[in-house]
């Protein structure tokens, strides 16, 4: 493939098929990671909110995930690049990152079990440490699963990898994001004192927590990674040649094109996820449950009716990764641009329907938006790497998912006032930039830039 002169190439076509059980196996423990994650954006707006954070600040609280993200990522892929040992290349730190974040995972819904009063500053501090560590050590977990991908898989199987993947994610979600409405359905309750988090999200937590440590020691176990000449010889990498440690600013200096077209997609995409994320809650508690108070049971109804729809979301990126996984990688562009202009449907859908069953249809919609933001961005990456720093590249492009989310939590600070507090407009606005993202999905060019890879190999250490 080549454009404007520029020759381009896949470097993997000397990487053999791996059998599908492989495949199953690497990709398998994202079902504990998104747990995680799934709870994290379905119910941290609504554990917040219990323990008395006021809705105009919510922004404050989704800053902290990117802003880990952005740290630790780059880092772990620059550093897990050159690790070899008899654990592995990834699996070291997934062996190290898991049971630390199975333990912190559970500290967010304890945050009005200490006495510290609803609203109190001293809850509020304790809720934004739970969060920081939270996502630093799901993080953690979550990259060695995406590069592994990258590491093992041929271009030809990568939609199917991606896919089983991001299917593996979503049964997680469905699993994670249903649980307070299970519990709650055997008599759990689902309410509880002022600032206190109901116990029915608390056991969501602790259950999710112990299958996130299950999945991923699974995963751990039954994967061997490439050792250092295996890797080299089905990525082209001439082994005698000395590997100079490439700092982080020189691979962004000379990062393919992908990266940063990709990259200028994920800028809407993600700033449309982070008010997702933030507002939906409240979102379906004022247009169906016609409250905005988190003390009152018809709220937390919302918040249980938002992991139901969350749920839902999960099971249709199911279905439709099943179809993808068999799609051929000649067509992604067009299914990348499908699926976010269906997540702008979905999105401006939440905002304006008042009937609960109604939020179903555009759950669905949602999913597939989801599906195709977790998977496709990153076959087109990995595509377009040449396989010499692909955990730093897949670090770097983490960047890309952060500041988006970043940005738009500096922003609702000026533009919820605007909206005059109005959740669903924030919806609207998400909308808005998923449709300019999917325009843009247009101008990504897949494809190792042949040049650029060379440049990149003999980078110095900074």
């Amino acid at each position: 493939m080549s454009s404007k002169g520029k020759k381009t190439v896949n470097v993997d076509t000397n990487m053999p098929d791996l059998p599908k059980r492989t495949i199953l196996a690497m990709t398998f423990g994202f079902m504990g990671i998104n747990m995680a994650f799934s709870l994290q954006s379905s119910q941290m707006s609504r554990i917040c909110q219990t323990i008395g954070a006021n809705p105009n600040n919510l922004g404050f609280f989704f800053i902290f995930p990117p802003l880990m993200g952005m740290i630790v990522q780059p880092l772990l892929g620059k550093y897990s690049d050159r690790t070899w040992n008899r654990f592995g290349r990834r699996m070291p730190y997934l062996l190290f990152g898991a049971p630390l974040a199975a333990l912190v995972l559970i500290m967010l819904p304890f945050s009005g079990s200490f006495g510290f009063g609803y609203g109190s500053l001293l809850a509020m501090i304790y809720a934004m440490f739970a969060i920081c560590f939270m996502d630093l050590f799901s993080n953690v977990c979550m990259q060695p699963f995406r590069m592994i991908v990258g590491d093992m898989v041929n271009n030809k199987q990568k939609n199917f990898a991606w896919s089983w993947q991001q299917v593996f994610s979503n049964a997680g979600g469905i699993l994670a994001t249903l649980l307070p409405f299970i519990f709650t359905m055997f008599g759990m309750s689902n309410t509880a004192k002022k600032g206190v988090v109901p116990n029915s999200v608390i056991w969501a937590y602790l259950v999710s927590a112990a299958l996130l440590l299950v999945t991923c020691f699974a995963t751990v176990f039954s994967v061997h990674e490439y050792d250092p000449a295996t890797y080299a010889k089905y990525h082209g990498i001439d082994i005698q040649k000395k590997q100079n440690s490439v700092s982080l600013w020189h691979l962004v200096k000379t990062a393919p094109k992908a990266f940063w077209t990709i990259n200028l997609v994920q800028l809407f995409s993600w700033f449309a996820t982070m008010y997702t994320w933030t507002y939906t809650t409240g979102t379906i508690a004022r247009r169906v449950w016609h409250t905005a108070n988190p003390v009152t049971a018809s709220y937390q109804a919302a918040g249980n009716w938002y992991g139901v729809m969350t749920a839902v979301s999960s099971i249709a990126g199911v279905v439709y990764g099943i179809f993808y996984a068999k799609t051929k990688p000649n067509h992604r562009k067009q299914w990348y641009a499908f699926g976010t202009i269906l997540g702008a449907i979905a999105l401006i859908a939440e905002a304006v329907v008042t009937n609960k069953w109604l939020d179903i249809g555009a759950a669905v919609l949602s999913g597939i938006w989801g599906f195709t933001l977790s998977t496709v961005p990153f076959t087109l990456l990995t595509s377009s790497l040449n396989g010499e720093n692909e955990g730093a590249y897949l670090g770097l492009f983490n960047v890309g998912i952060c500041v988006p989310q970043i940005l738009a939590s500096v922003l609702s600070f000026a533009i919820f006032p605007l909206v005059r507090h109005y959740q669903p407009a924030m919806l609207i606005i998400g909308g808005v930039a998923l449709i300019i993202g999917a325009a843009c999905v247009f101008l990504i060019h897949e494809g190792v830039d042949v040049q650029k890879a060379e440049r990149n190999s003999v980078g110095t250490a900074k």
